[in-house]
C-alpha cells in the first residue's frame, strides 16, 4: 500500500490563488448587486435623444405651478396614484423652499380593455386644470379624499366635446412622452413621471414611483433634504421685551409737618360813640 505524497508548495500556492479568484469574484459580484440594487436603478437618466420634441411636449401641456421665480421640475400623473401624492407631499416643500417651480401635468387616464380607470368628476377638474391653469384648484383637489370630490362648480367635461378634446389631449400627451423617454433607455415607466433640468442644463427624467428615487432630484436642484418647519405669523412677530430692571429707587422721608398755629381771636370793634346831645338855646344865652 503505497502513502499519499504530500502536497507540494505549487499545488498549494495554486489551491490558494483559485481560493482567492473565487472569493474575490464573489465578493465583486456581490458589491455590483449591491450598487445596482441600492443605488444605480434608482438613477435618473440623462435625455440625449429627442430633447427639443420632449421640451416642447412639456411646454404646451396644461401644467399648473405656483409660479416660484426659480428653475422647474414636472411632476406628470393622474388622481389615483398614491405615489403622486405622497411625493407632493414630501418633496414638494423641499423644492419650493429653493424656489423649485413645481409644475404638475394632471391627466385622467383612458380606456383600458374596455373598462373606464377615470370617474366623471375626475376627467371634469382635469380638463378645468388644462383650460384655466389654477394652482389653487389643483392643490384643494388633492388635498380632499378622491371619494368626497364633487368637483362643484366645474363644468362637466363629458357634457362638452370641447372639453373631451382637452381630456383626449393629456391622455396624448402622456402616450407621446412615454414613446420619448423610453427611446432614451427609461424602460420602467411608473407613476409619477418626473422631468427637470440639473445645473448643467441636462434635460433628466424618472420614472419615480420609489421613493430611493427622489434624493437625485433634490441633488439636481440643490433642495434640502428635510422641509423647512412653517412657522405662523404669531409664532414670527417678536415676543414684547421686558420692562426694565434697575436699582431700587429710594423715595425721600417727607418730615412731618408742624401744627398750623390757631390763630389769636380778633379783637372785636370799638362801637360807635353816641353824638352829644344837643343843647337847646334859650332867649337868654344869645347876646346881641
Amino acid at each position: 500500500m503505497t502513502e499519499k505524497k504530500p502536497a507540494s508548495s505549487v499545488q498549494r500556492f495554486l489551491l490558494w490563488s483559485l481560493f482567492a479568484v473565487v472569493l474575490g469574484l464573489l465578493v465583486a459580484g456581490g458589491a455590483y448587486w449591491a450598487y445596482w440594487n441600492f443605488y444605480a436603478r434608482f438613477q435618473p437618466v440623462t435625455i440625449r435623444k429627442h430633447q427639443a420634441e420632449i421640451q416642447t411636449l412639456l411646454d404646451r401641456s396644461g401644467w399648473v405651478s405656483p409660479g416660484l421665480q426659480g428653475p422647474w421640475v414636472y411632476v406628470i400623473g393622474h388622481r389615483a396614484c398614491d405615489d403622486c401624492v405622497l411625493y407632493q407631499r414630501e418633496e414638494f416643500p423641499k423644492l419650493q423652499a429653493v424656489h423649485v417651480d413645481t409644475r404638475v401635468v394632471a391627466y385622467a387616464r383612458g380606456e383600458r380593455e374596455g373598462l373606464v380607470q377615470s370617474t366623471e368628476t375626475e376627467r371634469s377638474t382635469v380638463a378645468e386644470l388644462w383650460i384655466g391653469r389654477d394652482w389653487s384648484l389643483y392643490e384643494r383637489w388633492t388635498s380632499t379624499p378622491r371619494d368626497a370630490w364633487k368637483a362643484e362648480g366645474i363644468a362637466k367635461a363629458d357634457d362638452s366635446l370641447a372639453r373631451t378634446a382637452v381630456v383626449n389631449a393629456g391622455q396624448a400627451f402622456v402616450d407621446d412622452l412615454t414613446k420619448l423617454l423610453k427611446a432614451n433607455g427609461l424602460t420602467k415607466i411608473n407613476q409619477p413621471i418626473i422631468v427637470w433640468r440639473d445645473a448643467e442644463g441636462y434635460l433628466k427624467a424618472c420614472a419615480c414611483d420609489d421613493r430611493r428615487s427622489w434624493r437625485f432630484i433634490r441633488a439636481d436642484l440643490d433642495a434640502p433634504d428635510k422641509a423647512p418647519k412653517v412657522v405662523s405669523e404669531a409664532q414670527a412677530a417678536p415676543a414684547p421685551l421686558p420692562a426694565p430692571v434697575g436699582p431700587p429707587v429710594e423715595t425721600p422721608a417727607v418730615p412731618p409737618s408742624a401744627p398750623a398755629a390757631t390763630p389769636a381771636p380778633e379783637a372785636a370793634a370799638p362801637s360807635p360813640s353816641p353824638p352829644p346831645a344837643k343843647t337847646a338855646m334859650s332867649a337868654d344865652n344869645v347876646f346881641l
